[in-house]
């Protein structure tokens, strides 16, 4: 029987000498500067979108040179989460081929120098804070914040249940924060709930991601025990601490405070000409709120960015609230 092709053929030393064992072919290597790229991660950079999403909140993203400000500010927090990634991988790698989706990783897969790598990720973190102090020096502390609690998070929030959750959290207030250091404007106090609840919402999610894939591996595995057998011998070892019914607790209270305090910033925001443009946003902010919660549900929330990317149905919310707002803006301007 033919063989497909690009399939190669191997024998194993108990198989007999007519009969082979097809595999599919190995993946190709990535190239040095490809592999630098890939580390960087440029997909997750649309997280940092909060920082330009801040300031236009305020509504100050079309003054003087804020435009400017804000553009530079989430230039430099993409630089610092690069460097952060490439540090982490370098630290994460043995855990990394472990997964079936992070051991394709530039270092875990053994295609980019580990060194090469830290010095490439120490260099960015360096670049991003010092353009965060040319912007304004209390962005550079902003910056060196957010450093200083993503870092921690590799070496000890993320093993600490419920603290990991609150530090994932905490990253993108950081980037809200930051947007309006860089404006300079002054941040509603329900603005920043409204992030940090739906932040919580969204790790949550990627928690319980992780939860059911190690559940599965483990099952697939014949391991017995549970999910604390499962993660005995891994590093994300705070997954012990976790189960389905906790979890769904902390989605539903973080999605309906969400939720509630986004009523109340957009319902602080006076009619434009006797039109509610801001509290029309609520419809598209919550269908994509139900949405994310769904596909949480079906299992696919490990990824956030990959979601948002690929989903059609969160970007057209997405597209939805952006089109309300910057009508809503310009009504007002």
């Amino acid at each position: 029987m033919p063989r497909p092709p690009g399939f190669q053929t191997a024998i194993t030393p108990s198989a007999s000498a007519d009969r082979a064992v097809v595999r599919p072919p190995a993946r190709p290597r990535r190239g040095r500067w490809r592999a630098a790229l890939v580390t960087l991660r440029p997909r997750q950079w649309i997280k940092n979108l909060l920082v330009i999403a801040a300031a236009g909140a305020a509504g100050a993203i079309g003054r003087d040179h804020v435009p400017l400000r804000v553009g530079l500010a989430f230039i430099a927090f993409c630089m610092l989460a690069s460097g952060i990634y490439a540090v982490n991988d370098v630290r994460d790698a043995e855990e990394d081929r472990l997964h079936p989706r992070k051991r394709f990783r530039p270092i875990a897969a053994g295609e980019l120098d580990p060194r090469a790598a830290t010095w490439l990720g120490a260099g960015l973190m360096i670049a991003g804070v010092a353009l965060c102090f040319a912007i304004r020096p209390l962005l550079a502390v902003v910056g060196g914040g957010y450093l200083a609690l993503t870092l921690s998070y590799t070496l000890i929030w993320r093993h600490l249940l419920l603290l990991d959750i609150f530090a994932i959290a905490g990253g993108f207030v950081l980037r809200a924060v930051a947007g309006g250091v860089a404006a300079p404007v002054t941040l509603s106090r329900w603005f920043l709930l409204v992030i940090t609840c739906v932040a919580v919402f969204i790790a949550a999610g990627k928690r319980q991601a992780e939860l059911r894939r190690t559940e599965a591996d483990a099952r697939s595995r014949g391991v017995k025990g549970g999910i604390a057998a499962a993660v005995a011998h891994g590093r994300r070892r705070v997954l012990a601490g976790y189960n389905e019914a906790r979890l769904r607790a902390i989605l539903a209270v973080s999605a309906a405070a969400g939720l509630f305090a986004y009523c109340v910033w957009a319902f602080q925001i006076p009619d434009v000409d006797g039109f509610p443009w801001r509290p029309l946003t609520i419809v598209p902010f919550a269908v994509g709120l139900l949405r994310y919660g769904a596909l949480v549900r079906a299992g696919d929330g490990e990824a956030p960015e990959d979601l948002l990317l690929a989903d059609r149905a969160l970007q057209l919310a997405g597209f939805a609230w952006l089109v309300l707002f910057v009508l809503g803006v310009n009504a007002a301007g």
